[in-house]
């Protein structure tokens, strides 16, 4: 539904982009992260056809951005980070016009008026005043609008940024529900939204895809060694830590011992090895009062991937 290949952006002499290659799928939520000024806004704007790559391609449901930048329009709707809105208008009569830029016929119109805004909520608010809405709702009316034209893809850019917690759910489940019918492509600096979203995850930095895969994958890869939080009463006279360090590949990390406890983190070369370490230290008095699995976050994959720690090991 969208491919980018081979594309870069130089304003003047800097170079925002360097080299794009992305593909999205029908019905594929895609999140797109990466910290401020590294790109995500010059690949959006390509892909709107809001301004023209420097060199590659791009193209939305097949059509080529740069040669049919209207056809791309047609088909695509767009929520910027402030949606365009008229605070003196009301929700309808703002739709309206809306429908009329886009060409829909009067009767057509009138229809997707009414079906857009009850899927998201706001047929209640049609005679509302805009600069009387909440922000949550004015968000709301930003997606009706990138909604109106029915396009087969939909880019929301920060659709959540500034609301409430009630309303970031709400936001959220209404992205969710919009995939049945349409490719999205969601960026945000709220990186749990991402988590509960996103299919996929693309993270750019400095003008440069750094990471393509589901948040599971990313997680996991950042993860390395199996891991886990132990608190441990050793048993009378147990040498727990010579137990552990015969098995392979066994590390044991932020030691903390008072009054008879240990606190750790626990690294194995592999989940099967915890099973028999947990029955020697058990069968030798040993008794463990918690054990939770250490994974990594999204953020932990964000920040290793934007802090420049992946380059230097690469290197």
């Amino acid at each position: 539904m969208i491919e980018m290949k081979n594309v870069t952006k130089f304003y003047d002499n800097f170079r925002a982009l360097n080299c794009i290659d992305l593909s999205v799928e029908k019905g594929e939520i895609l999140g797109l992260l990466g910290p401020n000024g590294a790109g995500k806004t010059t690949a959006m704007r390509i892909l709107t056809s809001f301004i023209p790559a420097t060199s590659g391609t791009a193209t939305v449901a097949g059509f080529d951005v740069f040669e049919d930048s209207l056809e791309v329009r047609r088909r695509l709707g767009y929520l910027p980070e402030t949606p365009p809105l008229y605070p003196e208008m009301t929700v309808g009569s703002y739709l309206n016009f809306i429908g009329e830029l886009r060409e829909l016929p009067a009767k057509l119109r009138r229809t997707r008026i009414d079906y857009v805004a009850d899927r998201i909520g706001l047929l209640e608010s049609l005679p509302r005043v805009i600069g009387t809405l909440s922000k949550g709702y004015r968000q709301r009316v930003g997606l009706a609008q990138a909604l109106l034209h029915n396009p087969e893809v939909l880019i929301l850019d920060e659709p959540t940024v500034g609301l409430d917690p009630n309303q970031i759910i709400e936001i959220r489940g209404l992205v969710k529900d919009l995939a049945q019918d349409h490719t999205i492509v969601l960026s945000t600096h709220i990186l749990p939204e991402v988590s509960m979203t996103c299919g996929r995850v693309v993270i750019i930095n400095e003008g440069e895809i750094v990471a393509v895969d589901s948040v599971a994958n990313l997680e996991k890869t950042v993860a390395g060694k199996p891991s886990w939080k132990i608190t441990f009463k050793p048993g009378a006279n147990q040498n727990w830590r010579e137990t552990i360090e015969k098995v392979p590949d066994a590390e044991i990390a932020d030691l903390v011992e008072t009054a008879g406890t240990c606190e750790f983190i626990l690294r194995l070369g592999s989940a099967d090895a915890f099973d028999g370490l947990f029955r020697k230290l058990a069968d030798m008095g040993g008794i463990f009062t918690e054990i939770s699995p250490v994974k990594a976050t999204l953020e932990d994959v964000f920040l290793k991937l934007t802090s420049g720690e992946e380059r230097k090991e690469a290197a």
